[in-house]
């Protein structure tokens, strides 16, 4: 193995560092309703617990209401309370055919707490980046070590890592950056 394969299996798993954190961030609720809101809630479904995606379709017909239409009708009452207990500040209602969930436009504090949601999910997204950095930084002095590359090459390989690790931090700042702006902006 040569230090440009360490570098070559570097990037793809810092580039889905940064993808996990726009999937995470989609999830996190701005003042408008999107259908990615409820990507993470899961339905008790007979016992198992499913995807709601998996189960139903979900709309946003207006700007501040998402409906869940769902494939079997039984389930509506387990879909809304799924829902109301995702911990996402929605309130169901469930009219016999369709979930309607209202969107309400965001208080002050819980604007701070969804932004604080993201500086979280951002660190964790940076952590995650660092230790992909540690994990080729080891490989290659463990390869220099053996003799299988030299200090030149080492060195080289090391600071392209960095140079890496850095543009993948800065991509993980400017996704946290523009969902706080949109989170902030009333």
């Amino acid at each position: 193995m040569s230090e440009k394969e360490v570098i070559k299996e570097t990037r793809p798993r810092m580039e889905g560092a940064v993808e996990d954190l726009r999937k995470k961030l989609a999830t996190i609720r701005t003042g408008r309703a999107a259908v990615s809101l409820l990507d993470g809630v899961t339905v008790d479904y007979y016992g198992t617990p499913t995807p709601l995606n998996q189960m139903a379709s979900v709309h946003a017909p207006e700007p501040n209401m998402l409906t869940v239409q769902a494939w079997d009708q039984t389930q509506l009452g387990a879909i809304e309370k799924a829902i109301r207990s995702a911990d996402l500040g929605l309130n169901p209602s469930n009219d016999g055919k369709l979930v309607r969930v209202p969107v309400p436009p965001l208080t002050e504090e819980r604007r701070r707490q969804l932004a604080k949601q993201v500086h979280e999910a951002a660190e964790e997204h940076r952590t995650a980046i660092r230790n992909v950095r540690r994990d080729s930084n080891d490989r290659l002095k463990r390869m220099l070590k053996e003799k299988q590359i030299s200090e030149d090459a080492e060195r080289d390989a090391l600071a392209e890592v960095q140079k890496l690790t850095d543009t993948y931090i800065g991509k993980v700042d400017e996704l946290a950056k523009s969902k706080e702006q949109e989170l902030l902006t009333v």
